[in-house]
């Protein structure tokens, strides 16, 4: 794709925790305007790490950026604060379904609208298109999001971001700890987003079988680099990829059966 689409550059990053622990090696990959990519790794590998490094969260966790660069439509994210990328529509959603557990449903997807001071018609409006994407978020509006289940939070955090009508959505993942059904419409949901509306999606996910059903592209970390990358239809295929990041043994040769020779 030519240069002017890449909605995200991320080159050669390096970061480390407590000026010590080094999590990422030398991250590099870019993501297109339009697009869906999947980080996709073991725990450990440096997925969440990557995300904060682009959202501007490290220094909050006592990490930092040693070298390399991350630029947001051109823009180095490390000038930035993490309010003012998600106003420039950079919005990420954590790991670990966080919402607001003593508010409504409802109060926490207008708090999104309130983050990038939308105007109450604007909120109204937007309100109502995440209730037609995640319909049982509209018949749990009135309740607490702390009392509700581990699929309705997820999706309250990603109609909050989507409040916030970002531009690149990036989600850490979000299939963690729930039900493969649910998993499923959450990830029907985000491609459907993404064809309709043309949102980007950058998403980090241990399971990389779904991840790589519904992305455009892939890259794997490992150890904090990035060992592998390509297509998604194409790692779908590779023995290598089934059977270290999908957890699928390859198919095991046939055996080999002597054919009876014919008597003397």
């Amino acid at each position: 794709m030519a240069g002017k689409d890449v909605l995200l550059s991320v080159d050669g990053i390096k970061a480390t925790y407590n000026g010590a622990i080094t999590a990422l090696h030398g991250v590099s990959f870019t993501l297109h305007r339009g697009e869906i990519l999947a980080l996709l790794g073991a725990n450990g590998a440096g997925k969440t790490t990557t995300l904060k490094a682009i959202s501007n969260l490290l220094p909050a966790e006592r990490g930092e950026i040693t070298a390399g660069s991350i630029l947001y439509e051109g823009r180095d994210v490390t000038t930035a604060t993490p309010a003012q990328l998600v106003r420039a529509g950079l919005v990420q959603v954590l790991e670990g379904r966080h919402c607001f557990r003593n508010l409504t449903i409802e109060e926490n997807l207008v708090s999104g609208g309130l983050g990038r001071s939308g105007s109450r018609a604007e909120i109204a409006f937007d309100l109502e298109k995440i209730y037609a994407l995640f319909p049982r978020l509209k018949e749990k509006r009135r309740a607490l999001a702390g009392l509700t289940s581990g699929g309705e939070q997820q999706m309250t955090a990603i109609g909050r971001a989507l409040m916030s009508r970002p531009a690149l959505l990036v989600l850490d993942e979000p299939s963690m700890g729930l039900a493969p059904i649910v998993v499923q419409d959450i990830f029907k949901t985000l491609r459907r987003l993404n064809v309709e509306t043309g949102l980007s999606i950058l998403l980090a996910e241990q399971n990389s079988a779904i991840a790589l059903r519904y992305a455009d592209r892939a890259i794997v970390l490992e150890s904090g680099v990035g060992v592998l990358s390509g297509e998604a239809t194409e790692l779908r295929q590779r023995d290598d990829v089934k059977a270290f990041y999908l957890g699928q043994k390859p198919a095991p040769a046939p055996a080999f059966t002597p054919t009876s020779l014919p008597a003397a």
